[in-house]
């Protein structure tokens, strides 16, 4: 019997953009892994909720959809963000540039 290949996980910190049908105010940040909480309301009057913010790994990132089904709200997308500058891309590969000291 042949196994499949697997994609890999990140074994890093990223940053994540999670969308759900519903209103969550700011109060519930702690409790959702600190993500900024972004709430809108859509043309046809309903409320969409954003959550944004850095998750160590995919297991971070498990929890965290739990607890939003826990809570009844329906997934929209989740979106994980690359980096927009060099800089961060080397923070996140842990190749962190130093200045140097004088």
């Amino acid at each position: 019997m042949s196994q499949g290949c697997r994609p890999s996980a990140p074994r890093h910190a990223a940053v994540y953009q999670i969308t759900v049908d519903g209103q969550l105010d700011s109060s519930w940040s702690t409790w959702l892994h600190s993500m900024d909480i972004c709430c809108e309301t859509q043309r046809d009057g309903r409320p969409v909720t954003t959550l944004t913010g850095e998750l160590p790994d995919q297991s971070a990132l498990r929890g965290l959809l739990a607890k939003l089904w826990n809570l009844n709200l329906a997934l929209i997308s989740v979106n994980r963000k690359e980096p927009t500058c060099e800089s961060e891309r080397k923070a996140k590969d842990g190749n962190h540039v130093h200045a140097p000291s004088g």
